[in-house]
């Protein structure tokens, strides 16, 4: 498949607003009002990545990801759209969000996508998925098309 640069469907980018005062900060992640019901979160987990490390490339057929990158480093997100009854098929979006842009990032099943950090710091990425991973208690196929370590993919962070 011929990638192109582009926007995606489906994809939803807000920006996670950061309201501070002399406590310190506080940012809204989830909001039931500002999203569609099918989805919802149904757990949540919090990642810790390293500089220079890379996490992904992956794909759902079901699941939709609730991504929310918050810093304290920057990383670079690629997404690409492999729908293939989607009018964006085959396009690539590429941004560096986090500490200086934070983001929440929705990610519909079928989009490829994968993030490295750029930065210099450590940093943390919340994920509010519409799935159990793995189902109830743990025992369902994990609903996930891997594609690290695959030569032949084109789906490079770097």
């Amino acid at each position: 498949m011929n990638f192109k640069s582009g926007e995606i469907n489906d994809i939803i980018v807000r920006d996670l607003i950061k309201n501070e005062d002399k406590r310190g900060w506080l940012i809204e992640l989830f909001r039931k009002d500002q999203i569609d019901e099918a989805i919802f979160p149904q757990m949540s987990y919090i990642s810790l990545t390293y500089p220079g490390i890379a996490r992904g490339p992956h794909e759902h057929r079901e699941q939709t990801d609730y991504f929310c990158f918050l810093g304290p480093s920057t990383f670079r997100l690629l997404l690409w759209d492999t729908r293939k009854g989607s009018s964006t098929y085959g396009n690539m979006m590429v941004m560096e969000i986090g500490e200086s842009d934070p983001k929440i990032i929705i990610v519909p099943p079928g989009v490829i996508h994968a993030y490295k950090n750029i930065g210099e710091k450590p940093g943390l990425v919340i994920n509010l998925p519409n799935k159990l991973y793995a189902g109830w208690d743990k025992l369902e196929k994990v609903d996930e098309i891997r594609y690290e370590g695959d030569s032949n993919s084109p789906f490079k962070v770097d």
